[in-house]
């Protein structure tokens, strides 16, 4: 079932993520398309019921006010604009909503009176529609997938197998930035458990070679990303013609990737750490959805809850956790501290209720004392927060117990390091990773 379609154009609003959810919470399906669309692009989306203009301070370009073209104010289909003053505009226009409510007594009056759009937006009809998407697009051809093992790639292999079959090939890199025990379970669960088409490629030191002595975070996202795109073109020349790419792209990781309106906050591997030489076709069924209903698309699908409610891992892996320059000791520091956290708050009972949990060790060190000696070695950093969709997030209020049994076998187990700190920044202004 084809579900009804709002576009929401983006004209420098900081609130475009809130307008999707909120139109999504009402039960019909939502897309953010960049200002610039044009007149054949957007009468080729299925279902269009109606266009949302989303007004905001970063409508200007190269020194020029930005907007949508003619087609979107004159055409066949029902216009709102919030917050949006050119003359184009003017006949549509309404007053940024002050609060919640009476944003969705706005959006009720133009989803339901003038779009007559139904309520036809849920996981299974999402499902439906990408599978036959999925189809439309693959055709008999062969998919690649860079199945990493977590719930966004998990969630696109499951997709992908319910539309293609045999035609999926994943590909699962260990790229010597996992967490411990990862790769391990990644093929006990998908090859042994699952039966999935599964290639594994040890490519570890390949990566840490190409890493050494990169200090910028978004360099080290883009060489991941691009040594990923290597790593499968090659995997693909030994399986055979591969016209496709599946990644597990969700809308989050486009946000803050940067759009036409807005700087990004930290290009994704997947999104802005892509070659330009890409030899594949993009296949990301997920590329519109939140973290939320990433996880409800997954339960649908009925993958089990120890994937879908897993602790979310970045592409770069422990690349970004582990800060600046990696280096080896550093590397095995964070991933050993990271196990602790991660089994400390699974017996506290704390595993399905904090969205995420882990561990970073920065590039500096201090000063501190062990077997009555100076001691002069890292810190690790404690991080624990709470989020729907990704884009905002709270800190979990660990009790102090819990604190100093995680701080005490840290200290106690892990090499080289003397101190261990807890970071208690929300998002904004904070993200929820360091890198």
């Amino acid at each position: 079932m084809k579900q009804d379609l709002i576009a929401i154009l983006d004209l420098g609003s900081e609130g475009n993520s809130r307008m999707a959810r909120k139109v999504r919470d009402l039960g019909v399906y939502s897309e953010i398309y960049a200002h610039d669309i044009t007149e054949q692009e957007l009468r080729a989306l299925p279902n269009l019921r109606g266009i949302i203009v989303n007004g905001g301070k970063n409508n200007i370009i190269d020194g020029q006010r930005i907007d949508a073209g003619p087609w979107v104010y004159g055409g066949p289909t029902p216009v709102l604009v919030i917050e949006h003053d050119t003359p184009r505009a003017e006949k549509h226009i309404a007053a940024l909503p002050a609060t919640d409510d009476e944003l969705t007594a706005e959006l009720n009056a133009f989803l339901f009176d003038r779009c007559r759009a139904d309520k036809n937006w849920n996981m299974k009809n999402f499902i439906a529609d990408q599978v036959e998407s999925i189809r439309r697009q693959v055709g008999e051809r062969k998919v690649l997938l860079a199945l990493s093992g977590g719930v966004d790639s998990s969630v696109v292999a499951a997709l992908l197998i319910k539309a293609v079959g045999e035609q999926l090939y994943c590909v699962h890199v260990n790229h010597g930035l996992m967490r411990k025990g990862e790769s391990e379970q990644v093929v006990e669960v998908f090859r042994r458990q699952l039966k999935a088409n599964l290639t594994f490629v040890d490519a570890s030191e390949r990566f840490l070679e190409k890493l050494a002595g990169v200090a910028d975070p978004e360099e080290k996202r883009k060489i991941i990303g691009g040594e990923f795109i290597r790593v499968f073109e090659e995997e693909a020349a030994k399986l055979g013609k591969m016209d496709f790419l599946a990644q597990g792209t969700i809308y989050p990781d486009i946000a803050e990737s940067g759009t036409k309106t807005a700087k990004g906050v930290k290009a994704h591997h997947n999104v802005g750490g892509l070659p330009d030489d890409l030899q594949f076709e993009l296949v990301e069924p997920l590329k519109y959805l939140f973290k939320d209903e990433v996880r409800a698309c997954g339960v649908e699908l009925g993958l089990p809850d120890s994937m879908v409610y897993r602790q979310p891992f970045p592409g770069p892996g422990l690349g970004v956790r582990c800060l600046g320059a990696i280096t080896k000791d550093r590397l095995h520091a964070v991933r050993e501290a990271d196990a602790i956290v991660r089994e400390e708050f699974d017996r506290a009972g704390l595993a399905g209720q904090v969205w995420q949990y882990f561990a970073i060790v920065p590039d500096f060190r201090s000063t501190g004392v062990k077997d009555g000696q100076r001691s002069f070695e890292y810190p690790v950093i404690l991080r624990a927060v709470n989020t729907v969709d990704a884009m905002t997030a709270t800190v979990e209020e660990l009790n102090w117990p819990l604190l100093h049994k995680i701080t005490g076998r840290i200290l106690a187990e892990v090499e080289g390091v003397n101190r261990v700190l807890y970071d208690i920044s929300p998002k904004p202004p904070a993200t929820i990773e360091w890198e």
